[in-house]
């Protein structure tokens, strides 16, 4: 079964942005240097023409896997379905039992998420336990260093 990527319309963007960079320009730069490696000779220990491959190789990777998150991608709404259930998309503000402290985090698909900024994935620990709560809620996420309780504040 396929799996489904979650992205806002900004980052379906950016997205393709970067696939076509990868193809027109990137890909153009690797074939320049896997010729002029070629020039130097004997193939077999030519360190220039394996690094010049290798770097082909994961260029190609690269855009294989952006290409298949954009084929299998679904359209996350700028405003969340309903601010009375969290959902993807949503910005949610919770009450972090353990440190008394109160965290704010918005839920995306894994390919937008970035924890450092606060943007989780809806396939993370907290994430997944979050999607379906009601304000009020309080909602147990299992990580791997233990469970953290977290109260639903708010949901936006």
């Amino acid at each position: 079964m396929t799996e489904v990527h979650y992205l806002t319309e900004e980052g379906k963007k950016q997205l393709e942005e970067k696939l076509n960079y990868y193809k027109t320009t990137k890909r153009v730069e690797v074939t320049k240097k896997i010729s002029t490696a070629r020039e130097f000779g004997d193939l077999s220990e030519n360190s220039e023409y394996d690094a010049a491959k290798e770097e082909q190789a994961l260029i190609e990777r690269e855009i294989n896997e952006i290409e298949d998150i954009l084929l299998n991608c679904e359209i996350v709404p700028s405003a969340p379905v309903s601010k009375n259930e969290i959902s993807i998309g949503s910005t949610v503000t919770l009450y972090d039992e353990e440190f008394d402290e109160e965290v704010t985090y918005k839920i995306l698909g894994s390919t937008e998420s970035d924890p450092a900024n606060g943007i989780i994935s809806n396939l993370s620990p907290v994430g997944s336990a979050l999607i379906g709560h009601k304000k009020g809620d309080v909602v147990v996420a299992k990580l791997p260093t233990g469970d953290i309780s977290y109260k639903v504040l708010a949901i936006n």
